[in-house]
């Protein structure tokens, strides 16, 4: 029976970590996670989702360093003895001394077709770029940032209508599969391995909460594609015009949903600066982009919940001519 360790921290990291755990051939004897982090209005220490889950599930022993390659760490992980560690969006970088603790080294489960999209974002960047397909890559690492050999890959299609939330809920089964699989390969001595291409290397950054803001000088596809790529997270938002901004209020606006105007049912006086209503039509305000409409369904104003366009319209008296934008 193979002994694996495992280190992950996201929901994602759950989906994988439940699979393993089913498996006969293998052994969790420790998980490693996050520290508990501030979360919500309150900002109370709250654990990550793979150290919830690993809780209620009574796993032990339960590690959860601040710093992953400190030396106690390290003597924490050798007396567990794994002959390999499973690593699924823990969020440390691992240092050379710990990839060489197992004997089977460290494997990362990546949720992009390596060597593509390297990096903390794949999902939402393939989303935002427009990407028809990606998958996950489970790889032998190595000290470089996803640059190891490639063990094993699935592909999974991006749908027009995927959200980062859906694509990443289809991914992390998909990875659950995909990762006890190249184990079982690994114990058979039957897991192939390929360096990857790092000429044709491509890169997603980390995504901070302003990088959710709606540039309205993009074309309407290319909006779209940036509502569903930072859905849920950081979520999409531009800023109410200024005359309907209450005083103390950012006038900050969340998009949560938005269709896409065919060419004739764009108003013909939407040809005007992009940001800028052009119509209230049923189905909500039609605003001005790079190159036509959309239509803004699902709205969520500072300090409220989400709600449907008529709601908000009700609330705030948005009319044409109105510009969205920066604060």
């Amino acid at each position: 029976m193979m002994r694996v360790l495992f280190m992950g921290s996201s929901e994602a990291s759950v989906q994988v970590l439940r699979n393993l755990l089913k498996s006969p051939l293998l052994k969790v004897v420790g998980v490693v996670t996050q520290p508990d982090r501030p979360s919500g209005r309150k900002q109370q220490l709250t654990p990550c989702a793979c150290k919830a889950f690993a809780l209620e599930q009574k796993l032990h022993p339960l590690i959860c360093p601040e710093k992953i390659n400190a030396p106690d760490v390290l003597d924490q992980i050798r007396a567990l003895k794994p002959d390999v560690i499973v690593v699924v969006a823990f969020g440390q970088f691992l240092g050379k001394t710990l990839l060489k603790i197992p004997s089977h080294g460290c494997i990362n489960g990546h949720f992009s077709l390596l060597p593509q999209y390297r990096g903390a974002s794949p999902v939402q960047t393939a989303i935002a770029a427009g990407e028809t397909e990606t998958g996950v890559t489970i790889m032998q690492m190595d000290i470089g940032m996803d640059d190891g050999d490639i063990l094993l890959q699935a592909i999974e299609p991006i749908y027009s209508d995927d959200t980062f939330g859906s694509l990443m809920d289809r991914l992390s089964i998909l990875c659950a599969v995909v990762m006890v699989k190249a184990l079982r390969l690994m114990i058979n001595g039957k897991l192939p391995r390929k360096p990857q291409n790092h000429a044709e290397a491509t890169y997603a950054r980390k995504y901070e909460k302003h990088d959710g803001l709606i540039n309205w000088n993009l074309t309407s596809a290319e909006i779209d594609r940036h509502l569903r790529a930072y859905d849920p997270w950081p979520g999409s938002f531009t800023f109410m015009p200024a005359n309907l901004t209450k005083k103390g209020s950012t006038g900050r606006l969340k998009i949560i949903e938005a269709i896409i105007l065919k060419d004739a049912e764009i108003p013909c006086h939407c040809d005007t600066d992009p940001g800028t209503v052009c119509s209230i039509g049923p189905m909500g305000p039609i605003v001005a982009t790079g190159d036509g409409a959309i239509c803004l369904t699902v709205l969520q104003p500072e300090g409220s919940r989400a709600m449907d366009s008529q709601s908000f319209l009700n609330g705030h008296k948005l009319k044409v001519g109105d510009r969205f934008g920066v604060c």
